[in-house]
């Protein structure tokens, strides 16, 4: 086996994109080709056609999925969650990042190169434009370095003007996951006077949107997102991800085809995986921070080794262990832990979520009253109750006592309280018991939420009577 081959560590000490002035470095990816890039079109399609479909995507009349921040209303598969049931979203946050974690653990950072909605429009929509517009990469150079002419201005003006189309069409749809695809149409059919927050909030989705894809790119991966950053603590020597093959690469050298030569690695150090990559670095240092597990390299140099007749694989995706010490290893101590963890924040999330009631509901004892004595020896207490409807449907609920038949509800209003579909109302009512039945001056009793004869929840609540001296 081959030692390890001692190549210049000056990467590690800075970035591929800044220069050593500290000005930023342009990236111009050579247009990527082959098996990988294919497989990431077809993923690319599937995730943005979901993405752009899910706002209008109805599930028991709600929507397929919206964080409604501003009315504190979250909808996940149609299930509606209000700030009563924030242990339960919470939880699955916590699971969701337990899960990207365990995910990070085992295959890298595959997410940002496969699935993340900053590569899928950077580099599916944003640079195919580019590529359709100004060249590959060598055209796209010498169309930054030329003075601004009548060719420039023509290509840069429809490209950007491309760009701020989709960039309103994205932030429009992120938008309807926050505040709904109804409130989007109703902002948009409208003079921008009628809703002024709406109409800056769309604005500045779709400004924000164009600035990340048009100037700030792969910015946004490397120095901004902190899941990027988490790889370093993330990734062990047994964790997979796009790998250079260093004892078969190295020494690096020239070769033509079908030449042997003892004393050469397979690398030709043609650097067309620096050429294609993304965020500018050179794969062949080994795993870095800016790299996103998009494969480009792996498709552009199985394309040379094809051309020279060697085997393809230089780099590929494995672990440094199956390199280093040719042995594959996935379930490891580290990924039996954070699996252990996982499946019991899934068993409590299930828990939760198929034991969650339709209706939540707050009661409490009127303040600043006592008891009130009323006819047939009769002890009464006055209560306030909220009660939000969690489902899609308009509910009509009364309440009951259960553990004391001999007492009376009555609400003021009507018995019946009319709650419309992810609505709530307010109600009192009042609570009558015999002096007979009670124990002393503190009572427990249990009121039943029923719609129909169907008991929906139930709360415990305090019932004050005279005190007794024995």
């Amino acid at each position: 086996m081959k030692e390890l081959y001692e190549y210049d560590e000056e990467y590690r000490d800075s970035i591929a994109t800044v220069d050593a002035q500290g000005k930023r470095i342009w990236i111009y990816p050579k247009k990527p080709k082959g098996k990988f890039f294919n497989a990431r079109k077809i993923v690319s399609v599937t995730l943005l056609t979901i993405l752009f479909a899910g706002p209008f995507i109805k599930i028991n009349g709600q929507p397929f999925l919206m964080m409604n921040i501003f009315e504190r209303k979250f909808v996940i598969l149609g299930t509606v969650f209000w700030p009563q049931d924030f242990f339960i979203f919470a939880l699955g946050l916590i699971t969701f990042f337990v899960f990207i974690i365990l995910f990070t653990v085992v295959f890298g950072r595959v997410w940002c190169g496969w699935a993340c909605p900053q590569t899928l429009f950077m580099e599916m929509v944003f640079r195919r434009i580019e590529y359709w517009i100004e060249g590959d990469a060598n055209q796209q150079r010498k169309l930054a370095k030329m003075p601004w002419n009548g060719e420039k201005i023509k290509k840069r003006l429809l490209k950007h003007s491309i760009f701020v189309v989709i960039a309103v069409l994205i932030g429009h749809t992120a938008m309807a996951y926050l505040i709904g695809i109804e409130k989007v149409q109703e902002i948009v059919s409208q003079p921008p006077t009628e809703n002024l927050a709406g109409f800056f909030g769309l604005i500045a989705f779709s400004a924000v949107f164009y600035g990340v894809f048009a100037y700030l790119r792969e910015q946004a991966c490397i120095a901004i997102c902190p899941y990027g950053r988490l790889q370093g603590v993330l990734l062990v020597r047994d964790s997979m991800a796009v790998m250079y093959d260093w004892i078969r690469g190295e020494p690096r050298g020239k070769m033509k085809k079908s030449e042997v030569q003892a004393d050469k690695g397979d690398c030709i150090d043609c650097k067309l995986c620096v050429h294609v990559c993304p965020t500018g670095i050179d794969i062949r240092n080994g795993t870095q921070l800016e790299c996103v597990n998009c494969t480009a390299c792996i498709d552009a140099c199985d394309d040379v080794m094809t051309k020279i007749d060697k085997p393809t694989g230089l780099i590929r995706i494995a672990s440094h262990s199956s390199i280093a010490d040719g042995k594959k290893k996935i379930f490891t101590p580290r990924v039996a832990g954070y699996t252990g963890v996982l499946i019991v924040l899934i068993s409590l999330l299930t828990i939760f979520v198929s034991s969650r009631s339709d209706i939540q509901a707050t009661i409490l004892r009127t303040p600043g009253m006592l008891y009130q004595k009323v006819e047939n020896d009769q002890i009464q207490n006055v209560y306030s109750i909220q009660l939000i409807n969690k489902t899609v449907e308009d509910m009509n609920v009364h309440l009951r006592l259960i553990d004391h038949e001999s007492g009376v509800i009555e609400v003021v209003g009507g018995n019946e309280i009319k709650l419309l579909s992810s609505g709530k109302a307010d109600a009192v009512f009042t609570v009558r018991l015999p002096e007979s039945e009670m124990e002393g001056n503190k009572n427990s009793i249990t009121v039943g939420i029923f719609q129909g004869d169907v008991l929906i929840d139930k709360m415990k609540t305090n019932f004050l009577g005279p005190i007794r001296f024995k």
